[in-house]
């Protein structure tokens, strides 16, 4: 076993499952940021692709600073019309020439950014709903020498950064994730009524669990009022049966908590995201790299979104992170809960992380020495085939939102 910086400690606190109140969120695939996550990361795998077949190697690049600003609509019973289209505005480095030869990044990215947005939201017209730009400069010659040498096997941290993931979801996480997945495939199959934008807000408070859904609707698919409550009512119920199938805890559901049936203020789009009115989105302030936001847990900062999969910290270890603990949880008998944190160094291997950190909670009757050699070997396994991320993560088999 290689000589990592591998280290396994009990964890302090009561597991999240144990505390008072938990609160955990998703935004869902239509919501504005998620949208900049999801074109950015296909742009990125986009470049990815381009430099492989042209030149042999991923080239620096990153594409995570994609930014939306909201359109004006006017939805109405029946369909409705967007007055003035979304704009995305695609921004981030790439390196445009390699040894003579020119590489058309920009025409890549804005094909990319495109056929996204056409497969993922079917009420949306790319030809008319969206404007989509693109100010791609060049990448920095300092960090393309970090990027790596020719023929090297490990790449070098571009920077001096974190990951962070955990394992296994408690009931809530596993709710909340598994309700806007659900809704945007299965139900959404049956409901064109329900949009793409549906964000999901899980609070446990002791043994009861309280869901919010806000879900937006199709107004070409919603001819009344009346029809708006039927399908908001369809959410809750299908929502309701789906949560219990993770938890026998207590169950509330909510959905589109704002509205207002007298004053006509209901949650009714054309495109079926909040985009098109005045509702603004960026990378990296929506999802961790998990798919959920999780205020009991800790979280890095870092866009995962559009990054290269090659050497950026920010992207692979909190890709690995999640992955570790996963793995771990799944191989290893006696784990409550598993967090797992991936420290680099800029300049140094990503395989072998300034630290790697593994926080437990044993169930009960098991030490967390009888199992921290199981959990060390996993982790250095893992961490000796992290170029596998890269792979995955170009494939598209790994999302990041």
């Amino acid at each position: 076993m290689t000589d990592r910086n591998i280290r396994v400690t009990p964890a302090s606190g009561l597991a999240v499952e144990d505390q008072r109140v938990e609160i955990v969120e998703r935004k869902g695939l239509g919501h504005p940021d998620s949208i900049c996550d999801g074109v950015a990361e296909r742009v990125s795998q986009a470049l990815a692709r381009t430099y492989l077949d042209r030149v042999g190697k991923v080239l620096h690049y990153n594409t995570d600073e994609t930014q939306l600003v909201a359109g004006t609509s006017a939805p109405a019973f029946g369909g409705g019309e967007v007055i003035e289209p979304i704009y995305l505005l695609l921004v981030g480095r790439a390196t445009k020439e390699f040894q003579g030869q020119r590489i058309p990044t920009d025409t890549i990215a804005l094909e990319a950014a495109r056929e996204y947005l056409d497969e993922a939201f079917p009420h949306l017209d790319i030809g008319s709903d969206v404007i989509v730009d693109v100010r791609l400069g060049e990448g920095s010659g300092d960090l393309q020498e970090v990027f790596g040498e020719d023929g090297a096997a490990i790449p070098m941290a571009n920077d001096t950064s974190y990951g962070v993931g955990h394992a296994p979801l408690t009931e809530t996480e596993q709710i909340v994730l598994n309700t806007e997945r659900q809704l945007n495939a299965e139900y959404a199959l049956e409901n064109p009524e329900i949009g793409q934008d549906i964000k999901v807000m899980g609070k446990r408070e002791g043994d009861h669990i309280d869901v919010t859904v806000a879900a937006a609707t199709v107004d070409a698919h919603v001819d009344n009022i009346h029809e708006y409550r039927d399908a908001v009512e369809g959410v809750r119920e299908y929502v309701t049966d789906l949560a219990g199938e993770y938890t026998e805890r207590s169950i509330n559901v909510d959905v589109n908590t704002a509205d207002d049936y007298e004053e006509g203020a209901i949650y009714l789009t054309t495109t079926g995201t909040s985009a098109e009115q005045g509702d603004d989105g960026s990378v990296g302030r929506g999802n961790r790299a998990n798919g959920l936001i999780t205020t009991n847990r800790p979280m890095s900062m870092e866009a995962t979104s559009g990054k290269n999969p090659v050497n950026h910290i920010g992207k692979i270890y909190n890709l690995l992170s999640t992955e570790i603990a996963q793995s771990v949880v799944a191989e290893v008998d006696g784990i409550r809960q598993l967090q797992v944190r991936l420290l680099s160094q800029i300049g140094s291997p990503i395989d072998d992380p300034h630290v790697a950190d593994a926080s437990i909670i044993t169930e009960d009757g098991v030490d967390v020495a009888d199992v921290e050699d199981d959990v060390s070997a996993i982790i250095d396994e893992e961490l000796a085939d992290i170029t596998d991320i890269t792979e995955r993560v170009i494939e598209g088999d790994l999302s990041t939102f």
